[in-house]
């Protein structure tokens, strides 16, 4: 535990601002599960543009969650509030804090809204309190939170991660580049889309990628292009055929790169500039117009934390 250090208190903020980014997965491999019963992933992280705006303040009494741009829900089952939970927990005082969270990034798509969320959230707080955790106790709390939100307190926005996620190798940021992701319909439950693939592999051997990712070859997009795979694309195909039909539909607008992120249902192609973007935005929402399509780009550095 570390308990907040009074000679901070005096000079405490009273509000914060942080941008949470959405997250790409340009590279995720199932290897299996180990001996607890958890899969383990490798995956390639990049963080997004398109983000959630998290404002935190100081104290009130109580900890409060006003949520916006979506329906909210229970505070219990919202990660940025488990988030604050922990951080108090861990500093040993009273949970008191209003977190604002102007949701912009859609839920349950395998954008890592929700993780963001929970990153930002402990990034304010451990700002507006003092800096009272050390990195590696503010990145234990992150694991226990959820897989990804780990990769959100990385130092830069391009990562290897291995394990569960929370093995994590920071890597230097590429250039940045346009993107447009897609959201065909509702989420997909992570669990479902686990048990899909576990039902496939049911007696077969599961064998790794094959493929040694070198870090010093991630730094260009055409071998990014190169590598980039997801294993769940396959059983969610399976059970919603309409995602792969967008994918051949996004993949005829002859981007970089197209692929679901996470479990889905995202999708999101990667072009190599603004026109051709533009272009592709253009046809793709003439020919679907229930899909939601958010242009953006991939970020060459995590966003500050700030004071307001």
């Amino acid at each position: 535990m570390s308990a907040l250090r009074p000679e901070r208190v005096g000079r405490l903020r009273e509000a914060t601002v942080v941008r949470a980014p959405a997250k790409l997965n340009l590279r995720l491999v199932v290897l299996g599960r180990d001996e607890s019963g958890y899969h383990q992933i490798e995956t390639l992280f990049v963080a997004l543009g398109l983000s959630d705006r998290v404002r935190v303040e100081r104290g009130g009494g109580a900890l409060v969650l006003d949520v916006q741009g979506q329906e909210p829900g229970p505070p219990g089952e919202n990660l940025a509030y488990q988030a604050a939970v922990a951080f108090f927990r861990e500093v040993e005082i009273e949970a008191e804090a209003t977190i604002e969270l102007e949701k912009r990034i859609p839920v349950g798509a395998g954008l890592g809204g929700g993780s963001s969320d929970a990153a930002a959230t402990l990034r304010a707080l451990d700002r507006l309190y003092g800096e009272p955790l050390r990195p590696e106790q503010l990145l234990r709390l992150a694991v226990k939170l959820g897989s990804d939100v780990a990769f959100f307190l990385s130092p830069s926005p391009l990562a290897l991660g291995w394990g569960r996620g929370a093995r994590l190798l920071a890597l230097p940021p590429v250039q940045s580049v346009p993107v447009l992701v897609a959201v065909p319909g509702p989420g997909i439950a992570t669990t479902n889309a686990y048990r899909w693939l576990d039902d496939r592999r049911a007696g077969a051997a599961v064998h790794s990628s094959g493929l040694l990712l070198q870090p010093r070859l991630l730094q260009d997009w055409d071998e990014i292009a190169r590598l980039a795979l997801n294993d769940f694309e396959p059983v969610v195909f399976t059970e919603y055929p309409h995602l792969e039909r967008m994918k051949r539909g996004m993949a005829d607008t002859e981007p970089r790169l197209v692929l679901m992120t996470g479990t889905g249902s995202a999708l999101f192609a990667i072009y190599r500039n603004e026109d051709e973007l533009e272009r592709a935005h253009a046809s793709l929402s003439h020919h679907s117009p229930g899909t939601i399509f958010i242009p953006t780009q991939t970020l060459t550095a995590m966003p500050e934390v700030g004071a307001e």
